[in-house]
């Protein structure tokens, strides 16, 4: 039995670097070792090609919104279904892992019961494939070395989690803004540690365009977007790498760094992660953010007004 299970869902095997790309990081996951089972979720065009070729496990069904968008708690389930692995890690389909990262999620699962392992990604552009029969870990570090960009702490490409969290997730849409933030939230709400390993998991995120997506838009400017704030309970649970309460360093877990950001932003999420008040957190929000909350409260106002009329 693989300890872990990698999951996925990728984009459509369509425009070429997305091509690319995604070969390239579902390859790399191939080569994580014996404790890894990889399996990608999907019917898109070209997925069945790809998994044959690198000797991947495919399934292809899984349950799709009116957009037809996959949806992320069916995409979960499927992986669950399809694994006995103690351990679970969702990746975006452009990610490329390297071997260390096994054995440091084992390290924390050996300790923690209950948890979600996440944390920030280098950006890369990458126009070429891997060639991952040589020394392609010590290329890949020179390349970040010499052109790799820290992405900000917005959210997270991977997520490492027993297999017995996230059982109840509403029906996100894959690739859409709002769904990676929720589960911050709900590991802090559930009181699970919520762990940054940034300084230990170093993670490569592949350049790409939006063209995959409606209209060539970002994913946070889709209606999608908006349908998956909602489902996580409103913009008061969109939560960060910030409010990871602990951080994963030298392969011990750590209580995060109490900055003046930290302590700031520890006070506002109090209501929602500790007391799990909603009502509390917006008057929280309301405090540290005015001018943001009294944006807010207008927009809802004009909404409601429209609605009236219409």
């Amino acid at each position: 039995m693989a300890e872990i299970t990698i999951f996925t869902a990728p984009k459509p095997f369509i425009n070429p670097h997305v091509a690319l790309i995604q070969r390239n990081a579902i390859e790399s996951w191939t080569h994580l070792g014996k404790d890894v089972d990889v399996v990608v979720i999907g019917d898109e065009e070209g997925i069945e090609e790809v998994c044959g070729d690198l000797n991947v496990r495919h399934l292809a069904k899984v349950q799709r919104n009116d957009f037809g968008t996959p949806l992320v708690n069916s995409i979960f389930q499927v992986a669950r279904d399809a694994s006995s692995s103690p351990i679970l890690v969702y990746v975006n389909a452009d990610v490329i892992f390297f071997p260390e990262m096994v054995e440091r999620i084992l390290a924390v699962a050996r300790r923690e019961k209950k948890f979600l392992l996440v944390g920030q990604r280098w950006d890369l552009d990458l126009r070429e494939r891997i060639n991952f029969s040589g020394n392609w870990n010590d290329w890949l570090n020179q390349q970040i070395a010499s052109r790799g960009r820290l992405h900000p702490r917005g959210g997270s490409d991977y997520f490492a989690f027993p297999r017995e969290c996230f059982n109840d997730m509403p029906a996100f849409a894959i690739g859409r803004a709002g769904w990676d933030n929720w589960m911050f939230y709900k590991a802090r709400y559930e009181g699970w540690k919520l762990i940054d390993a940034t300084q230990d998991i170093r993670i490569v995120h592949q350049d790409h365009d939006y063209s995959h997506l409606p209209q060539g838009q970002p994913h946070y400017r889709l209606p999608e977007t908006d349908e998956n704030i909602r489902l996580a309970g409103g913009k008061r649970a969109i939560f960060n790498l910030l409010d990871a309460d602990f951080t994963l360093e030298d392969g011990e877990i750590i209580p995060a760094r109490m900055t003046n950001e930290k302590l700031a932003r520890e006070i506002e999420i109090y209501p929602l992660a500790r007391w799990h008040s909603v009502i509390l957190g917006q008057i929280t929000f309301a405090l540290f953010h005015p001018l943001k909350a009294w944006k807010e409260l207008r927009a809802a106002l004009g909404k409601k007004r429209n609605q009236a009329r219409g």
